[in-house]
């Protein structure tokens, strides 16, 4: 949960406990320590290959309407795949 949603490690410490479940918020720190890096190496992997069915797009467009002395203003900016203008 700590991962997944903006939570304190004193908040995961409640949820936990309301579960039955009786550790200190350090525990979960630690947990997520040790635990952490596995998590992300894997969402960056699972997020790499859902991209790969796009490889034919190889930049976007960044564009917004911004309000600038009381008239609406186009700003845009192209982007290729490895994020540089």
């Amino acid at each position: 949960m700590y991962v997944r949603f903006p939570l304190s490690l004193r908040n995961v410490e409640d949820l936990l406990a309301e579960r039955g479940i009786d550790i200190c918020h350090e525990t979960v720190r630690h947990w997520w320590n040790r635990f952490g890096p596995m998590f992300a190496a894997d969402i960056k992997r699972q997020r790499i290959s859902r991209m790969r069915g796009f490889r034919q797009w190889r930049w976007h467009v960044d564009e917004m309407y911004v309000k600038l002395n009381g008239e609406m203003v186009y700003l845009w900016r192209a982007v290729d795949q490895e994020g540089e203008v």
